[in-house]
């Protein structure tokens, strides 16, 4: 897995040579700035709703309780369970954002994978949005609605561990992993599918978990740059599936 790792992050290097060369930026920037504009509007809402949904949690009579104790201990575990869940609701927020995204964005991603396969190929290409480019388009909203099913049921799961104390507070890491994990999933299936069926693409990132965590944690680390994460996560995960057996 950690080998698959180190592929997955060696590929966004090879990733920004290869737009420079084949001068792909006409479809990094524009969608790209788009794609930041949404995330850092979306990212003002998301803290200020999480930050109501902790506040409600506060009104529970925890408060009370905390000044009836007069602990500090207690209330500093408290503090922590209430930044971490805070936190886990952050990033649940950003995971549906991912989302929505990939959904809105399917044709763009589905046009830079076949086009990333076809030059690594040494072939041309052309978009065409026929049969099979329709039916990869589709392939991927419909996987990126099972991703968001399941990873809402273990953001679910993540967000009641928060609330336990010491063991809560590796809850927000937990959650990072299995967002990494995720995304960088839905970005391995366009290239997987062109070459397996939904389901044996699924069987076959399941097994390599490694490529797609990867992928997914530079995928975040881009969102100091936001512009270049999304294009730039499609075409290293094609570059990083370019030399495996996917038959």
């Amino acid at each position: 897995m950690l080998k698959e790792i180190i592929i997955a992050f060696q590929s966004y290097t090879k990733a920004h040579h290869f737009i420079r060369t084949h001068h792909l930026w006409k479809w990094i920037v524009i969608p790209g700035i788009l794609y930041s504009i949404l995330f850092i509007i979306g990212i003002y809402f998301f803290w200020d709703s999480a930050s109501v949904v902790v506040s409600w949690l506060g009104r529970l009579g925890i408060d009370r309780f905390l000044q009836h104790q007069r602990s500090a201990v207690l209330s500093f575990f408290f503090v922590m369970g209430g930044l971490m869940v805070h936190l886990v609701l952050i990033f649940f927020y950003f995971s549906l954002f991912k989302y929505l995204m990939l959904i809105i964005g399917a044709p763009l991603f589905t046009y830079l994978s076949e086009q990333t396969d076809a030059l690594l190929n040494g072939k041309g290409y052309t978009m065409r949005f026929n049969r099979p480019f329709r039916q990869d388009m589709f392939n991927g909203i419909r996987l990126a609605i099972r991703n968001c099913l399941w990873q809402t049921v273990y953001i679910v799961c993540i967000l009641l561990l928060a609330f336990i104390p010491l063991i809560g507070w590796i809850a927000p890491v937990v959650c990072i992993f299995v967002e990494c994990y995720y995304y960088g999933f839905s970005m391995l299936d366009y290239s997987c599918r062109r070459h397996l069926s939904p389901g044996a693409s699924i069987a076959y990132i399941n097994q390599r978990k490694g490529f797609a965590v990867g992928n997914g944690m530079v995928f975040y680390g881009l969102h100091f740059v936001p512009v270049l994460a999304p294009a730039y996560a499609i075409i290293a995960a094609t570059i990083s599936l370019s030399h495996q057996n996917l038959e």
